[in-house]
Formats: structure tokens, sequence, C-alpha cells
């Protein structure tokens, strides 16, 4: 029996079963009116009496994916941990200090050692997953990445175990976490977006806001509340668009509801709750893409991602078809200078705005302090573009708390402008925009429409080696004067030098071991008494695709105070700037997931022309519609097209926005023809096209993903060490890797002495590459290839397992694979190889650089 002061209520429940009902008695501690923090008795017997009962079907099981029992942990919380970490090191140290010396002799300074601290807080800081590069592409890049939510990282989910049920979608997720903002890939439904109207309550779980429906009268009042998952579950919440009256009742009488995860029609009665907003659903990226009902969630998915893959245009333009939060978004994002109180603009300028405060007392406007708002010019993002502010308001105008003063990158007074207006048709041309591929006109690239700037930043620094300290100088060996003509005094490049491809930023010598003089160094030795400078030039030069304006240099020198890595005594820091006008190979794509490589850009004179002769500017594929099940980029080009007639602009929200039935009126009030199509004549015959064609007005953006970034191409470069063959990918400068599959293609095709020559001088024949390297300069016959170095790795190998491996000639003679390596070639190869200067390669990848 239970002890006297447990108090216990036991309830009759009757279960509906096989046999019909069964009564079931279920035993549960009262309500216990003073807050009590421990777990009683009468606890653990409830608890016991719910766990037999759910074996009769009553009560519910726990759902692991429910946002009730998902906790978000905050930076402060992991911050936390990680200092209880450095503190229990400290404290080990602490103890054993202790216990090993004079405790009355001992002074605190001498016990307590910090760095344990120190060093845990930056392992937390410099290589945690959760602590990252933040994204600042455009200013919704930074916004969303700033209210992204993860499982992975310490102490959660890795990608390998997490299962199908955790990365998908709940109805607890519902005005939370974004269902459609998420990452394709591996990392699918484990990285989340925060909802419009989301907030984190201080225990970590999600909070959404309803609007309160009064008990007494049934009607929505103006309060609303914020309800964390499972505090929701008791509820039933009407929809944001149920029909209300002037007073805030419900016109229906039945109305759609929600009550733990189950959509339903309820009497209004019952109606606990409403929703706040139709967008309360979504994040504040999927919150931008117009007509996101009419989008199949995949396309909306890469609409919401890529958009934050937006490239900070030199012009950009607000969307004529937009949602409405395009201002909200730009204002939250941090891109833009905000005013932070009321008062009249007194002087604008590039770099700084000044306010002069107004504060009402007593009915007098009294004029207070000067606030000087100070703006970015020009600064290279983390990814590597422009961030640059504007100012947007003008000298004597009155700004309220609150107002956008400065334009940030991606900005046209005050809304979010990642992409550009421009005139689209639906059609073919030629095949050239099969596959997704994307037509343009040359007005696009005369007129800058889609012209981004760059910043590229690229460092040298001069340490101390076993030789001798590495010297940043103009005196650079082998080097003439004209390649030295942008240089200063010391060696580095000037502010506002045009550089090409291979040209010199930073003049650096390294001193070389000391080798045997030739008789002419001996005799200038003699002559001069000075000893020939042992230096090879380790000069930083523009890599491939690099080539631009100096924007800045910045040096930093050890001498001067500035913090530099052990060994490092001068660092030198060079930011180039590129113009990048938009060329085929580009990346671009609309906001519903409507994506494509430009195939072609052709004359504004091909171009299809409308009947007014305004040529369009963009041709899409007609067949990339309807598979992908986006018409929302349809309902957008028509209802653009007539804003554009109109003189206006649209704002349709999420789930809240024009209806098919609002686009054609809107078309008909613009006098478009009914069902939206015109006329196109053929640019270059004059001729017009068989068909009526959609052409209205898209909203289309320029993606980070551009060819002058993936461009490369290779002669010679590095070579791995191991195996000697080129090493791989652009960051590298390496080749093409030409895989097992690719050698049976030729195999099957007979091209014997193709294979042959990738197999060895274009790969890994170390003598035979310099050889054909030098026939190839020299115009002479092409050399026969020789061992490659993969055929010698895999013989020592055998041979490291114990094997006897020998090579035998035809005639059963062995051969001494010694007698391949012609002792000068090989030397000769080696003054053509030096190590590569890159250091963020692996270990396995360093190798030699031809």
């Amino acid at each position: 029996m239970v002890e006297e002061d447990v108090t216990l209520q036991s309830v009759k429940i009757y279960a509906p079963n096989d046999e019909g009902e069964k009564e079931i008695t279920v035993l549960g501690n009262a309500y216990v009116p003073e807050p009590i923090k421990n777990i009683t008795p009468a606890d653990i017997i409830s608890s016991i009496s719910y766990f037999f009962n759910l074996l009769h079907g009553v009560g519910d099981t726990d759902d692991i994916d429910h946002l009730g029992n998902r906790r978000l942990r905050s930076v402060g919380e992991l911050l936390q941990n990680q200092f209880r970490i450095g503190l229990s090191r400290m404290e080990r140290v602490v103890r054993e200090r202790m216990s090993i010396q004079d405790t009355n002799t001992i002074t605190p300074q001498q016990l307590i050692n910090i760095r344990p601290v120190i060093a845990s807080m930056k392992e937390f800081f410099g290589s945690s997953q959760l602590s990252q590069f933040m994204d600042q592409t455009n200013p919704l890049a930074e916004l969303t990445h700033k209210r992204r939510l993860s499982a992975l990282g310490p102490g959660g989910l890795t990608r390998e175990r997490a299962g199908f049920e955790v990365r998908d979608v709940h109805y607890s997720h519902y005005g939370r976490m974004c269902p459609i903002e998420t990452p394709e890939g591996p990392n699918i439904g484990l990285i989340n977006s925060l909802s419009s109207f989301a907030k984190v309550n201080r225990f970590g779980f999600i909070e959404t806001p309803y609007r309160r429906v009064d008990p007494d009268s049934g009607k929505v009042t103006r309060e609303f509340d914020y309800l964390t998952a499972d505090e929701e579950d008791n509820y039933v919440v009407a929809q944001a668009n149920a029909r209300l009256d002037e007073d805030g009742s419900f016109i229906d009488n039945e109305v759609v509801a929600r009550f733990r995860g189950e959509n339903t029609v309820v009497n209004r009665e019952r109606v606990d709750y409403m929703d706040v907003s139709p967008k309360q659903v979504v994040s504040a990226a999927t919150a931008c893409i117009p007509f996101l009902e009419n989008d199949d969630s995949n396309r909306a998915l890469m609409g919401a991602n890529m958009q934050r893959q937006a490239v900070p245009l030199l012009q950009p333009e607000a969307p004529i078809v937009g949602t409405g939060m395009e201002h909200v978004n730009a204002k939250d994002s941090g891109a833009a200078v905000i005013c932070k109180h009321e008062g009249i603009v007194e002087h604008v300028e590039a770099r700084q705005v000044w306010v002069r405060r107004v504060t009402e007392i007593d009915g007098q406007e009294v004029r207070g302090d000067l606030d000087k708002y100070r703006l970015l010019k020009f600064i290279r993002s983390n990814q590597g573009t422009c961030y640059n502010q504007r100012p947007i308001v003008s000298l004597g105008d009155r700004v309220v708390k609150g107002e956008i003063l400065a334009d940030g990158p991606s900005m046209e007074k005050g809304e979010l402008a990642l992409g550009r207006n421009v005139l689209v048709g639906f059609m073919t041309w030629n095949g050239y925009n099969y596959e997704d591929a994307i037509i343009m006109s040359e007005r696009l690239v005369k007129e800058d429409v889609y012209t981004s700037i760059h910043i590229e930043e690229y460092e040298s620094e001069s340490r101390d080696t076993k030789l001798g300290p590495e010297e940043i100088t103009r005196d650079i060996p082998n080097v003439g004067e004209d390649a030295l003509r942008n240089l200063d005094e010391r060696g580095i490049i000037r502010v506002g030098a045009e550089v090409k491809d291979g040209d010199l930023l930073v003049g650096k010598v390294t001193p070389k071991g000391v080798t045997e003089l030739t008789a002419e160094e001996r005799l200038l030795h003699a002559i001069f008494g000075e000893k020939a400078r042992e230096v090879r030039d380790t000069s930083l030069r523009v890599p491939h695709g690099g080539g631009g304006i100096i924007l800045d240099v910045k040096v930093f020198n050890r001498e001067d105070g500035d913090e530099l890595p052990p060994g490092v005594n001068q660092l030198v820091r060079a930011y180039i700037v590129q113009k990048r006008k938009i060329s085929e190979g580009d990346k671009m794509a609309g906001r519903h997931g409507n994506k494509g490589v430009i195939s072609r850009i052709l004359p504004e004179e091909d171009m299809p022309f409308l009947p007014d002769g305004t040529p369009v500017d963009i041709m899409l594929n007609p067949l990339g519609v309807p598979s992908r099940m986006n018409i929302g980029q349809v309902l957008e080009l028509h209802l653009g097209m007539a804003a554009r007639y109109l003189g206006i602009y649209v704002a349709s929200p999420v789930f809240d926005g024009a209806r098919e039935e609002d686009v054609w009126s809107t078309i008909q009030e613009a006098g478009m023809a009914r069902d939206a199509k015109t006329v196109l004549y053929d640019g270059r015959t004059g001729e017009p096209f068989d068909n009526r064609v959609s052409v209205g007005v898209m909203y289309m953006i320029k993606l980070a993903h551009m060819v002058d970034d993936k461009l490369h191409a290779r002669s010679t470069g590095p070579y791995s060490l191991v195996t000697q063959q080129p090493l791989g990918g652009k960051a590298q400068f390496g080749g093409q890797r030409f895989g097992e599959m690719e050698v049976w293609a030729l195999e099957a095709y007979g091209a014997a002495y193709t294979l042959q020559e990738i197999l060895t001088v274009k790969s890994d024949d170390v003598i035979g590459r310099v050889k054909t390297y030098e026939a190839i300069v020299k115009g002479e016959n092409v050399p026969e290839p020789g061992v490659p170095e993969s055929f010698k790795v895999l013989m020592k190998e055998l041979q490291s397992l114990g094997m006897d491996v020998k090579i035998l000639s035809g005639d059963e003679k062995e051969i001494d694979m010694r007698d391949f390596d012609d002792e000068e070639e090989l030397q000769h190869a080696e003054t053509l190889t030096v190590a590569p200067e890159t250091e963020d390669m692996d270990s396995e990848k360093v190798g030699m650089k031809e």
C-alpha cells in the first residue's frame, strides 16, 4: 500500500476493445497546490499506471521527433559547456599541484593555470562544427545563416546515423521550423531554418504566436500567446484565413482547424486560438517567393536555397512582383544602416550620414545630439563579393527611429533586391535552351544589368627559414624591369595598378642552400669580393583568372608591433577587385527553383521582339515548367507584365496573395490579351513565329556559381610525391583525372597511342614527361614513353609484402629497373621540380612542381 501522505486519484475509464468495452482504473497523483520540485512516490505510481494503461490503448507514447521533446542549445549554453570542461581541467591541475607542493608557502598565482580554460574556448570558436564562417554572399544569406537550426554537431546527430524519421517534416514544426528551407543532399532535414514569427523561450523550446479567441464571446481578440509544441497540442487552432466579421467573430459556423496534427472541420465555438498569419509556417527566405502556393515544394526548396546564392549586382532592382517581406528581410539582415533616433539629416556623403536628434518636449521640438553613421565602402565579404553601402536619404529629410538611412549590398531603396526584372519569353530557339539552358540578349551585358563586383584577397608572408630570413624586396633574380614596373621601392604592388594573370604582387626571395659555385660565379666572387646571392624567387603572383585592379594593400610588420604568427616577420595582403559581366556558362535562376546555365548570348537584333519592337531579354524553355510543377513562375511572368504596363509594384504574400482570378483581372486591366500571350517576331527574318508566346516580366538572379571561378587549364604543374602523378582540382592547379572507366573507353575505341601517352608522359613517367616537354618546346619528334612511376611503386609495395618480384625480358633475363633511370635526365628533371608554395594541401598531395 501507499503511504498516508501520498494523495492518489483513481479514475475509471471505459476503453473499447475486441470484446466490447472494458473498465480500466487509472491512478494519478492529485493536483498539488504548492510547487514541488522533487519526484514524489505518487509520481512514480502514476507513471507505472500510465505505462500499464498504454497496453490497453489508453494514453499516448511519446514521439521523439515532436518539438515538445526537442530543444535548442543556444550559443550561451554551448559556451557554458566548453567553459565547464576548461574549468574541470584547470581544477585537476590545481589539485595535483596542491598535493605535490607545500600548501603554506604556495600562492594562488603558482597554483592556478588558466591556459586550459582559454584553450577550450579557443577550441570551440576555432574548430567546433557549430562555429561557422558567416555566409555573407548577400543580406538574405546573412539573415538565414543567423536563423539556422542544426541537428548536427557535438552532442547531436551524425549524417550517417540520422534516419528518415528525424529528417521528415513533423506536424509540430508548424510555425516553428520551415518545412521547405533545408539543404538538398546528405544534410536534408538535419539543418533547418526558424519560421518567420517563431522565437525560442528560455528553456530552449521553440514557440509560435497564436491569436487568442475569447472563450465567452467566441471573438478573435487582438492579443496573442506564444505556445510551445506541447502546449499547442491541448488547443484547437483555426487557420489564419478563416473569415471574420468586423468585430472579430467567425462568419462561418464550421471552421477548418487543427488539433494534434489532424486537420478537421469544427464548430466555431470549439476554437481556442487562431493563426497569426499565413506565412508563419515558412522561413524568411521562403517568404520571399511569390505564388509559393502554386509551386511544388521540391522546387520551392531550391528557390529558397538559391536566393541565398545570389551575387550582389552593380545596379540592383527590387522585384516588381514581391511578397511584402523584402523590406523586413533587408532591415533585419544587418546589412543596411538603420536610424537609431528620430531626427533631421544634416549631412550626407558617400562615407557618412549625420542625423541631428529631434525630441518633442511639451509640444516644442528640441534639437539634441548629432548622430554620425559611418558607411562601409567596397569591403570584401567572406565570400569575396563586394560589401558596399549607399545613402538613400537627402539633406534636410526628417527620419524616424528604425528607418533605413543607407542601402547595403543587394538592396534598393530599403528593399531586398537580389536580381533584376527582365523581359522573359517561354520559347525554344534553335535548340540553344535545351535542358534548362538560358538564351540571353546582349543588352544585359552591354548595359551592365547583371554585372557584379568581386574582391579577392591574396597574402604573402616572409618567414624565418633554417637558411636565414625570407626578404620582401624589389630585387628579384632573373626578373626584368618591365615585370617590376608596378612595384614600389619595397617590392609591393601599388594601389590602382591593373594586373593580369602571372603578374607580380609581392616580390620575395628565399635563401637557398650553399651550393658549389660555377667558374663564372667564382670569378665574380674574386673580382667583387661578395658572395653571389644564393636566393630563389618565391614572389606572390596573380593566379590564373585572378587579374583585376589593386583595390588596397595592407602591410603588417613585427617591428611595428603587429601581432603575427610565430616565425613570420612581415605579412602583406593585396586586394584585387574584378568587374564581372555576365557570360556564357554563368548560372542564373528565378525564385521558383527554375535554374539554368547561360548557353548563348545573342545580339539584340537577333532576339525575338514584341509587336512594338521591344526585344525580349531572356528565352526560357517551356519544357522546364510542366514536369517541375512550379507554375508560380508563369503567374509571376503574367502579373509582372501587367504590373509593368500599369506602372505599379505588386506584393503577393505567401499563401495569402493574388489568386489566379486576381492575376487575370490585372491582365485585363492592363489591356493585355485574354490568354496573356503575344505574337513574337523573329529578330533574324522579321517573320512572326507560328504560335503566340507567353512573354512577361520575371525576376531573375545571377548565382555565385560563375564560369570565371570554374574555368581551369594545366600544362605542367605540381605532382604528388609518392605516385608522381599530377594533383587534382583547381585549388592545387591539378589535372583532369583519367580513371579506370575512361581507360576502358579508349581501349574499346582502340586508341592505343593516345592511351599510352595519357598513362605515361602525361602522368607519371618522370623522365619521359621532361623529354616530351623539351621535344615540344624545341619542335622535335616526341620520344618513346618510358616506365611509369606507378609501376615502380606497385613493385616496391609487393616487395615490401615480402614477395620476390622480378621483371623478366622476353628471353627470361632479369631487368634492373635502375637501368631505366637515366642519371643525367633525372638530375635535369629534379632541377625543374620544386615543392609548391601552397600550405593548405594534404600532406600526401604536397609534391613537386615542375
